[in-house]
């Protein structure tokens, strides 16, 4: 599926391509120049590289957002470890030229970093502006002072960035300026970064009121007589509510605050089936000239947790079915196309999901842009650690410095997005036994540090062995600083603490696949919601060499749904469902401490969605089916297995089959009628390649990919789930291959490849656009098998 041209639009801030020593065309009023294009960088350290006239004509040129550690290479000895998916680390440097026309000097100018990994420094022709050690945080510095214009002028911006102290993550972080950068030029009298906060404080279905606050500051040395016009924007470009101030004079260096109420009448309320967007355009205006605007997107919705009966949104009652992702996107490392999350959240959502936690740190801002246009609600969270450490290089050295900087920057960013009910202070934070008086001074400056930039939402924190002996969090007054109480695995121990205390509000922070962890979800008003973990595979925290990646997701790396998936959508999903798959040993019970434990954590297959065992002779198979229907039947080479109905506890059907080559076919039906069906069928010798794209047109824009499957099949077109032959691909016409992939959590060869051993029998060429017109002809290829071509047009 394409993305819609709208929310690339909103991802995409460029309005001017700039090139490397060119100079830069502006317009009026506010202008967001896109700075990811023509960086050099050198990998490693280079003394005096931060100067103006240090000659970097050798460096590699690169786009950002870009991510120089997935280039790997693998290796078992890299100090990153199976928490890092034992890829490189170190220090990243990168030089940007640009000039900047001598008639446009008496404008402001600040770069904005959506985030760069990590311990972070950033000068300008020559002149230090500062740094970030958080390498999830959005930052920025004002340049002006320190630019030159004119023609033939140079400016150089110059960051660097250090991961090299290892290990400093439990899962892989990515390495450099990973996420979008931008240069914004604004009059001196400007409205602030972030100032702008649109909130609906009372929603109704004939009218809404939406609140708007923002903030001007003057720059200027002289005083400035302004006024702001407010107009709010359905997504018709409709405009449904205005105003206007009157002019007040806002004095050299002052700020000015303003807040307006508008109501909206027969508002169109976000909520997950139809999550409409409107805009608030904010403008400073003097003297009849606009200098300046701010574009907000925002939701107009209402939501609560209550207590007694959990979460409610637009007064409807519903779960919160969620799951925990991490920030990679599989081969393109920390620097995640949006095609990519949007393929992901387009998988997930089919499965029942409606909700993300951005597992344990802030994501991208697009990201969020992508779940408010989606319908999926969002756990915003900040930290994995704060005083205590869980790796030797991680936060903890930091937190204390910059916690505070770090909430308030983060919040002010997302605070406008309608899909962000919740913020989370902390994941498994080991202060809690540490020392639990001084978490609780923590833990309350940073609570009211999340309700002094919003007001609007509740904070949460995933406690971990919150009832351990000495240090129990429901009795020593943590949990009563959170606005909503989130633990993680102990469901039992979270509505007992619920009973105990009947006005407390729960929910999991995360949570296993296990079933009794569903059931207690389900059977109880009072706990609001789950987030399991995880949604997806992601590079790091693996269990031991030759393994860089975690292999217990609801979707591999590449998207492609497990069965625990389809278990998960027989509990979650609404639309009738059935599949099959083998199980071959007992499910392994979850470890009691999953995480950032020593001990080695097995993780063996034992689902397969096939009908094609090892073992082609007579012998006992087990198949679990997954369903949602009222009655399963279950048929093999079209004899009738007799049928099974819905089990109370929603565990799977299962039967226990005496194997036969051919066809497995499981039947769903509710009130007699069939509703799903599901097959699997033996498959023979490898014969051919099958080619599909997900989509038929992608854009010549960073931002779009398509993924195009090369899957393995037999003369009768049946999957060959054995298949691990290498696949070769070429690219020709107005494209090119990104990178390659599979689900295959322990192959080591590069992702910046043209070829990719199949995993299960497919694996993935991941595709671009390098043109604005045109196709791409796609070609895959296999000793002894059958090729085959797939087309892709450009387009948008």
């Amino acid at each position: 599926m394409a993305i819609p041209a709208e929310i690339l639009r909103k991802s995409i801030t460029a309005i001017v391509v700039l090139f490397i020593y060119s100079s830069l065309s502006f317009a009026q009023g506010r202008e967001t120049i896109s700075f990811d294009n023509d960086w050099l960088f050198f990998k490693g350290f280079v003394s005096n590289a931060e100067t103006v006239d240090f000659n970097d004509a050798a460096w590699r040129k690169v786009n950002t957002p870009h991510d120089w550690s997935i280039e790997g290479p693998f290796d078992a000895k890299n100090p990153t470890g199976g928490a890092g998916g034992f890829l490189p680390a170190g220090m990243g440097i990168y030089r940007k030229h640009f000039s900047l026309p001598a008639d446009r000097s008496n404008r402001r100018y600040s770069i904005e970093f959506d985030g760069v990994m990590a311990n972070t420094e950033v000068w300008i022709n020559g002149f230090r502006l500062g740094n970030r050690p958080y390498g999830y945080a959005s930052f920025g510095f004002d340049l002006t002072e320190h630019l030159n214009f004119g023609k033939g002028k140079d400016n150089v911006l110059v960051v660097r960035a250090d991961n090299a102290g290892q290990p400093a993550s439990r899962w892989y972080t990515g390495a450099g300026i990973y996420r979008h950068v931008r240069l914004v030029a604004t009059d001196p009298v400007h409205i602030e970064k972030w100032a702008t906060f649109v909130t609906t404080p009372k929603v109704s279905e004939t009218d809404a009121t939406v609140n708007i606050s923002t903030e001007a500051v003057n720059r200027a040395n002289s005083p400035k007589k302004i006024s702001f016009e407010i107009k709010l924007i359905d997504p018709s470009g409709t405009v449904v509510g205005s105003a206007i101030t009157e002019a007040s004079t806002i004095t050299a260096g002052g700020s000015f605050n303003i807040q307006k109420q508008i109501t909206v009448k027969n508002p169109g309320r976000w909520n997950l089936e139809s999550p409409i967007i409107y805009e608030a355009v904010v403008k400073v205006i003097s003297g009849g000239k606009v200098l300046d605007d701010d574009k907000v997107p925002f939701g107009i919705r209402s939501f609560e947790f209550v207590p007694a009966t959990g979460f409610w949104l637009n007064g409807k009652n519903f779960k919160i079915k969620g799951v925990c992702l991490h920030h990679d996107g599989s081969a393109f490392g920390a620097a995640v196309p949006l095609a990519v999350w949007e393929r992901r959240l387009t998988e997930l959502k089919k499965l029942g999901i409606n909700a993300i936690r951005t597992a344990h740190n802030p994501p991208s801002p697009e990201f969020l842009d992508l779940t408010d246009r989606m319908g999926f609600l969002v756990m915003d969270e900040l930290f994995d650690q704060w005083t205590q450490a869980k790796n030797p290089f991680d936060y903890h050295k930091d937190f204390s410095d910059w916690s505070f900087t770090d909430v308030r920057d983060t919040v002010l960013r997302d605070r406008n997005h309608p899909s962000v009910i919740i913020y989370s202070a902390g994941n498994e934070i080991r202060d809690n036994h540490a020392d639990q008086e001084k978490a609780k001074s923590v833990l309350t400056k940073l609570v009211e540090a999340f309700h002094g930039a919003d007001p609007t939402r509740p904070v949460t924190q995933a406690l971990f062995r919150p009832n351990i002996e000495g240090a129990n969090d429901y009795n020593n007054g943590l949990a009563e600083i959170l606005d909503v109480v989130g633990q993680n695995y102990r469901e039992k121990e979270i509505l007992a603490a619920y009973k105990q205390k009947p006005t407390r509000k729960i929910i999991g922070t995360e949570n296993a696949h296990d079933l009794n962890q569903w059931i207690a979800m389900r059977d109880n008003p009072e706990y609001s919601g789950q987030f399991i973990w995880v949604g997806v595979d992601y590079l790091g925290e693996s269990s031991a060499w030759p393994n860089y990646a975690y292999g217990k997701g609801l979707l591999d790396r590449t998207a492609m749904p497990r069965p625990l998936g389809f278990q998960r959508q027989s509990w979650w999903s609404a639309t009738p469902m059935v599949h099959i798959s083998r199980r071959v040993a007992p499910a392994v019970a979850s470890p009691t401490d999953p995480g950032y434990e020593i001990a080695e954590q097995k993780r063996t297959q034992t689902l397969f969605s096939d009908w094609t065992p090892k073992d082609l002779s007579a012998h006992e198979e087990n198949a679990e089916i997954y369903s949602n229907c009222d009655e399963v039947e279950l048929f093999l080479n079209g004899r009738s297995l007799g049928s099974k109905p819905k089990p109370k506890d929603d565990s799977p059907r299962n039967w226990k089959v005496n194997f036969e080559p051919g066809t497995i076919k499981a039947v769903g039906k509710n009130g007699g009628k069939v509703v799903a069906e599901f097959e699997l069928k033996t498959a023979g010798k490898p014969a051919k390649i099958v080619l599909s794209s997900d989509k038929a047109t992608i854009a010549n824009d960073w931002n779009d990919v398509a993924y195009v499957s090369a899957t393995v099949v037999d003369a009768n077109g049946v999957i060959v789930p054995s298949a691990n032959v290498l696949i070769n691909f070429e690219a020709k016409g107005s494209g090119l291959i990104a990178a390659v992939d599979s689900g295959d959590n322990a192959d080591h060869d590069s992702f910046q490849a043209t070829s990719r051993r199949a995993f299960q029998g497919i694996c993935f060429a991941l595709i671009k656009a390098n043109k604005s017109a045109g196709s791409i002809s796609i070609t895959a290829t296999s000793d002894g098998l059958v090729s085959n071509k797939a087309t892709i047009r450009i387009g948008r």
